[in-house]
């Protein structure tokens, strides 16, 4: 499968931070700001749709690998834009640019790596793996 036409896709997506992505509600700090963990969730989310349009039917991206630095703090009520860019991709491999900014500049930034798999092959296999507890 050739995936050279995902290279330079892009998506951004803009959330308000509220309770439910801070550091102290998800646990990662006892700040009310945007957490580390929720950050990486959204760069993953906007990086899985930033070409899950343009796979084939029956495939999808799974996160690998995450390579971020949360370099300044949101507190609840502002804006963060986030946004992945497929920088690379090599044989289903996929390698996003990731970054996130509010009003005042830069939150955090670095790299995601996502592989396309068959949906239905992926479960398949991990039925195998887990067949003492999956299926019983």
């Amino acid at each position: 499968m050739n995936l050279d036409h995902l290279i330079g896709l892009q998506r951004s997506v803009e959330i308000t931070v509220d309770d439910k992505v801070t550091a102290s509600s998800v646990g990662s700090g006892g700040v009310d700001v945007l957490s580390t963990p929720s950050m990486i969730l959204l760069f993953e989310q906007t990086a899985r749709d930033a070409v899950q349009s343009a796979l084939p039917e029956g495939f999808t991206t799974v996160g690998t690998r995450v390579d971020i630095r949360h370099i300044s703090a949101t507190p609840v009520g502002e804006r963060v834009r986030a946004g992945a860019s497929v920088m690379e991709v090599t044989g289903r491999r996929i390698l996003f640019a990731v970054s996130a900014s509010d009003r005042h500049g830069t939150v955090g930034a670095g790299t995601h790596e996502r592989y396309v798999v068959d949906i239905v092959g992926f479960m398949e296999k991990l039925v195998e793996k887990y067949s003492d507890r999956i299926g019983k």
